[in-house]
Order: structure tokens, then C-alpha cells, then sequence
């Protein structure tokens, strides 16, 4: 009689392999990514042009079409963050035989559908397919990113790179010797993703902290390694210490130059920032789960809380197994770029929701983990239709309505200007920046009509050369400057751009008010949101 066989019970945690990649592929799964890719295609290209160019927009196409001398200048000279974003929108306008603000905004689109592989991969190996599935699904309809892919800005590339750099970095974290190319990828996705943002930074730092419990980590006993992983018979295991030193060295010698220009600009880019409120913080949890207000708030802290209580009792344990850690790398990836800024923020304001748009995978691959927890098909279907409706509802209503900025109204002021002007106008701009989005309506009209820009009234300030020059967008006019403008002029315009509060105008504004007023008796003023156009007139 043979003896009886032993059951052995493994825990979920015991192997990596196990945690990853899951069951085989089936048609449900193949059709749910087809038509989940069909529908944020729709969601993303959908009133893709609907809402107009507010100043940031008009400021990366603007300099995406300046020559190369006066590009690189100004990239060092002020815009070295997003400079990689500049860089292949530069590339990418290249290939629009016009100035289409459909094609400019498209490449944020693709950046952003981009992401849904990236996060199903690093859902899959953080988890597993499954995971990775509900990821793809959440983010597909959260209206944050589907926002941010509609506007002609880093970001939707910047939460590409996030996701990769994450990917690489468990690839690296998983294995006890990783290989060169996992160790190569994630540097550069890292290297890439501080060039689209400085505040990937943070996501480096924040995946730095995830394994310094790990130092300290020894095997429980006796065992086997297996992917980084040391089986016991009496524990989950312990995860090795992953040799990223030097990978995180060549890190910040790849990113000296930015961190030369931050040492050169000091804080000046982000003064405008104010302190954050209560409100700012909920604001900015609640357009992170996807734009539905508190009740979707809820739903996500829920299924986050579904995917976490279950380890409450080893969450916090630095000698954690990997069935613990990745949910502490996900947890500290998605708060603790948040508490430092808010920690410096009564030394100096940092913290501005778009910046940190970032920590959505983890908050979306902890959800999905959350779900995915959930012991019966049927719980799990009806809360993740819950999460999509209440997303989808945020994403209609972000159509409807903008969130997490007020648009200006630059495009629709520069607009004016250029449809109300004569020959022999001339205009000038309280602050050498809001000739931007001046420049773009002209550059979006002769793109319409497949001609060169038209001349319009002539450019007093600011003005170095007969285009746009790099040394264009810095500085304001003086009261020499103005006493020094010819008088031949009958009506001169004036944009007002970031003067100051309602009822208390700035001392530029104050100095344009006395000097023209000097040669010109009448004047016409038009609002626009946070814009105002003035027209100077002689009798």
C-alpha cells in the first residue's frame, strides 16, 4: 500500500512566480483589452479641441517652433523642466504640414493609451493578469488622466514614464541578481521621466524609501532563493536586498544638468505657488480617483482598503516577503510624494495637484488589487461597474466643465486683438509672456490658411528681432521704455496678463496707466478670464 500523500499548503506570497503572470489568457480577457482600448481611444480623441489653449498650451506649441539656437537657449536658460516633452513635441509638429491643434494635442493621447499596456504590465507583475486587467479597465475611464491627456503638456508623458520607471524597478527588486537590461531599462525610464518632469524625483526617492526595510532583511531560516525569494517551511519568506546602489548613482549623473539649472533658478519657477488648504488636498484626492466628487473618493478608498487590511498586521513590518512589500511600495508611491510636499510646504509651497498626477498607477493598481480580493466574481463585477459608471460620470463631466485649473483667456484675448486690429497699430504686453499666446493665434491662423503668419499690429515689447526671439518671454517694460515709444502711433494695444489682483493692479500696470495716458486720452478695455485688453487711442 502506497503511503498517503502530504499536503503541503503554500501561501500566496511563498513565490514570485506565483504572483505573476496568473491564469492563461481566455477570449474574455482578449476582447475586455481590445474593448477597453477602443473605449479610452474614444474617451481620450473625444471633444478633443472643444476647450481652448489656455497660456501653458500656447507656450509648449509656441516654442516647439522657435529655431534650435533660440529652443535649446530658452530650454536652459528657463525651461529646463519638461524639456524632454518640449523636445518630441518638437518632433512631433514637425510632422503636421500646418498648426493643428487636434494634431498638437494628439500627442498627449498617445502617451497617455501608451500608459494602459505599461500599467497592465506592471499590474501583472506586481500581481497578476487579473490585476493588471481591472487596472487597464480603472484607468481607461478615470477622467484625471483622461483630462491630462488632452492637454498639450507633460504630464500624460511624465505618467507613461512613472509607470515604466515602476515596472523596471520591481523587475530589479524582484530578482536577487537583475539583469543589465532591467537594471539599464529602469535607469532610463527614471533618467527620461525627470527630463518630462522634475517631480519624478520624488518617485525615485519614493521608491528608494520602499526598500530600505530590505536592508535589514535576513532569511528566516533555511531555504532555497527563488527569484529573490527565500522559501521556509515556517514563513513567507524574506526579499533580498536588491543591488540598486549604483543604478541610483547613475541616476543622478544622468540628471546633473537639471539638477544645475534647479541650482541656478533656485524656487523662482514655482513661487506662484500658494500654501495648501484642507480644500487643495481633498480637491486633489477626489479629481485623482476620477473627478466624481466624494462618493467616488469612497469607492476607491474601499477597494484600497479591501486590498491592504487583509496584512494589517505586517503592513508596516520592515522584514517583509514580497506578499507585503509591493503593497508598501505602492502605498509609499502613492503618499509619500504628497506628505513631503506638504511637510515643506510652510517653508516653501510645493505643492500643486497637477504636479503629483504621477501617484495615479498606485492608486489604480492598489484598487485593482483591492477588487480583485474580493472573494466572490459576482462582488467583484458589481464593484468595479460601480467605479467605472461613477468614473465614466466624471469624465462627462469634465467635458462639461474643466477641473483642477481655470483656463485663461489668452487664446480668446489674442483673438480679439488680432480680429479688431489696423494697419499701423502697435502692441505691446504688461509681461513679456503673454506674448505667447499672441503668437500662437497668429501661428494657428496662417496654419488654417496654409500661408505665413500675418503681419498684424507691430510688436513694441517685447521685441528683439522680427520673430520670436528666446529673449522674449522674460521681463516686463520699464517707464523709460514706454517715454521712449514713438508718437507716430494712433492706437496702440496692450495685453494684461497676471497684474494683479481685481482692485489692486501691479506697478507695471500703474506705470502703463500714467505714461500712456500721457499720449493717448481714450481707451477701450475688454475682460477676458484673468485677462484684459486694452486699446489706446488719440482723439
Amino acid at each position: 500500500m502506497p503511503p498517503p500523500k502530504t499536503a503541503v499548503k503554500q501561501d500566496a506570497g511563498d513565490s514570485l512566480e506565483n504572483s505573476s503572470p496568473g491564469p492563461s489568457w481566455t477570449l474574455v480577457s482578449v476582447f475586455s483589452l481590445i474593448f477597453l482600448a477602443a473605449a479610452a481611444t474614444v474617451l481620450r480623441f473625444h471633444f478633443l479641441t472643444r476647450k481652448p489653449f489656455w497660456f501653458d498650451e500656447c507656450f509648449s506649441a509656441v516654442i516647439a517652433r522657435l529655431s534650435w539656437h533660440d529652443f535649446l537657449r530658452l530650454l536652459w536658460w528657463r525651461e529646463a523642466n519638461m524639456a524632454l516633452y518640449y523636445v518630441l513635441l518638437r518632433g512631433w509638429s514637425n510632422l503636421d504640414s500646418g498648426f493643428s491643434p487636434f494634431f498638437i494635442r494628439s500627442f498627449s493621447v498617445l502617451a497617455s493609451l501608451a500608459t494602459l499596456p505599461a500599467i497592465f504590465w506592471l499590474g501583472s507583475k506586481l500581481f497578476d493578469r487579473r490585476v493588471g486587467l481591472i487596472a487597464v479597465a480603472l484607468m481607461s475611464f478615470n477622467a484625471y488622466h483622461i483630462r491630462y491627456a488632452q492637454e498639450a503638456r507633460s504630464y500624460s508623458l511624465f505618467v507613461l514614464l512613472a509607470t515604466l520607471s515602476s515596472g523596471f524597478f520591481v523587475a530589479c527588486v524582484r530578482e536577487s541578481s537583475p539583469s543589465e537590461r532591467d537594471r539599464w531599462s529602469y535607469i532610463l525610464a527614471s533618467v527620461l521621466a525627470v527630463y518630462a518632469h522634475l517631480y519624478a524625483l520624488l518617485l525615485v526617492a519614493a521608491q528608494w524609501l520602499s526598500v530600505q526595510g530590505l536592508e535589514r532583511t535576513q532569511p528566516s531560516g533555511e531555504g532555497v532563493a527563488v527569484s529573490g525569494v527565500t522559501r521556509t517551511s515556517t514563513s513567507y519568506g524574506s526579499l533580498r536586498q536588491t543591488p540598486l546602489s549604483q543604478t541610483w548613482i547613475r541616476i543622478g549623473v544622468a540628471i546633473l544638468p537639471l539638477l544645475a539649472f534647479v541650482a541656478k533658478t533656485g524656487a523662482g519657477p514655482i513661487r506662484w505657488i500658494s500654501r495648501p488648504g484642507f480644500h487643495d488636498l481633498l480637491d486633489y484626492w477626489e479629481h485623482l480617483a476620477g473627478n466624481d466628487g466624494l462618493p467616488l473618493l469612497l469607492l476607491c478608498a474601499a477597494a484600497c482598503l479591501a486590498a491592504i487590511l487583509p496584512l494589517r498586521a505586517s503592513l508596516f513590518r520592515l522584514r517583509a516577503g514580497w506578499d507585503v512589500w509591493r503593497y508598501q511600495f505602492l502605498l509609499v508611491w502613492l503618499l509619500f510624494p504628497v506628505g513631503l510636499a506638504l511637510l515643506l510646504s510652510p517653508v516653501r509651497p510645493v505643492f500643486l495637484a497637477r504636479y503629483f498626477v504621477f501617484c495615479l498607477p498606485a492608486l489604480i493598481i492598489l484598487a485593482a488589487a483591492g477588487l480583485a480580493n474580493l472573494r466572490k466574481t459576482w462582488m467583484m463585477a458589481i464593484c468595479l461597474t460601480a467605479l467605472l459608471l461613477a468614473s465614466l460620470q466624471g469624465t462627462l463631466a469634465y467635458y462639461a466643465r474643466d477641473f483642477d485649473l481655470e483656463r485663461d483667456g489668452s487664446e480668446a484675448a489674442a483673438s480679439y486683438i488680432s480680429d479688431h486690429a489696423r494697419p499701423g497699430d502697435a502692441i505691446l504686453f504688461h509681461i513679456a509672456e503673454a506674448r505667447i499666446p499672441y503668437e500662437f493665434v497668429r501661428l494657428l491662423r496662417a496654419g488654417r490658411s496654409q500661408s505665413s503668419p500675418e503681419a498684424g499690429p507691430e510688436i513694441i515689447f517685447p521685441r528683439h528681432g522680427d520673430r520670436l526671439d528666446y529673449r522674449d518671454v522674460t521681463g516686463k517694460p520699464t517707464s523709460e521704455f514706454m517715454r521712449s515709444v514713438p508718437g507716430q502711433y494712433a492706437r496702440v494695444w496692450v495685453m494684461l496678463m497676471s497684474n494683479g489682483a481685481p482692485g489692486q493692479p501691479d506697478g507695471t500696470t500703474l506705470m502703463l496707466n500714467q505714461t500712456l495716458a500721457e499720449s493717448f486720452l481714450r481707451v477701450e478695455l475688454v475682460q477676458f478670464p484673468e485677462v484684459e485688453v486694452r486699446l489706446y487711442r488719440k482723439p
